[in-house]
Formats: C-alpha cells, sequence, structure tokens
C-alpha cells in the first residue's frame, strides 16, 4: 500500500536515491533533499516505508504554482502514484490561478491526461550548476 506524507519528517538523503532515470544530470541526494524541504510543498510517495516518488511545488501562494519535479521510481510507475502526487499539489493550491509544469515532449501525454493543457514556453538551463551530477 502506497501512503503519502506532506514535508520531509524523517527522511535522509540516503533514501532519496535511484531516481532521475534517463537524466543526463541530476540533483545529488543531498541537494534534492534541500529542494525539497525550500519548497513550498513536498510531497512523498512510500512504499512499506521506501520513498518511492515525490512531487514538489514552488508558489507564492496564492497566484502561481510550479511543479519542478515529480518522480516515481521505474519499479513503481503505472500504478497512478504520479497522478496521486499531482492531485495533492493541485488540491493543496486549489484557489490558485496556475499550476504550471515544464517537461520533456514524451511526457506531456501524461499531464494532459490530468487535465494540465501545452502551452509555449521559455527556460535557460545552467548545466554546470554546481548541484548537479552525471547520471548514468
Amino acid at each position: 500500500m502506497i501512503d503519502y506524507q506532506v514535508g520531509l519528517s524523517g527522511v535522509r538523503s540516503a533514501e532519496l536515491t535511484g531516481f532521475f532515470d534517463g537524466w543526463p544530470m541530476a540533483p545529488s541526494p543531498d541537494a534534492l533533499l534541500r529542494i525539497l524541504d525550500a519548497s513550498a510543498l513536498a510531497v512523498l510517495a512510500r512504499d512499506d516505508g521506501r520513498v518511492v516518488g515525490f512531487v514538489n511545488a514552488l508558489s507564492d501562494g496564492e497566484f502561481a504554482v510550479y511543479i519542478p519535479l515529480l518522480e516515481v521510481r521505474s519499479s513503481h510507475r503505472g500504478r497512478g502514484i504520479g497522478s496521486e502526487l499531482v492531485d495533492r499539489v493541485r488540491r493543496h493550491f486549489s484557489t490558485a490561478y496556475m499550476i504550471d509544469a515544464v517537461c520533456d515532449p514524451d511526457v506531456a501525454p501524461f499531464y494532459e491526461r490530468l487535465g494540465l493543457t501545452r502551452l509555449a514556453g521559455m527556460a535557460h538551463r545552467n548545466r554546470q550548476a554546481p548541484m548537479l551530477q552525471v547520471t548514468g
């Protein structure tokens, strides 16, 4: 059974390894813990105590919400965990005007199934950021 936890109470960085499949670079577990801790909202999915997924949201608390990270371990995909994590963000920020996520094109259909709409966007990426690690 999957349990959901709001916040990081009792979470150690060692529990946050094994995510970011297919990413050429990703936050280290220590950096990921700091990222989640600094977020307006972090929700973890646990299976028998093990962290198997997470989402974080950045927000001004009223108008705008951004979902920068949504990850589910490959062993747990296809079980509705990602959908539930996004739904929990949407319920938490139910009065916000906008909830946005930026994703690769192959992930867009997942968000469309959840009712999000494709939009044009712009971004800058600092691929030399010190918190990144090479994966793979």
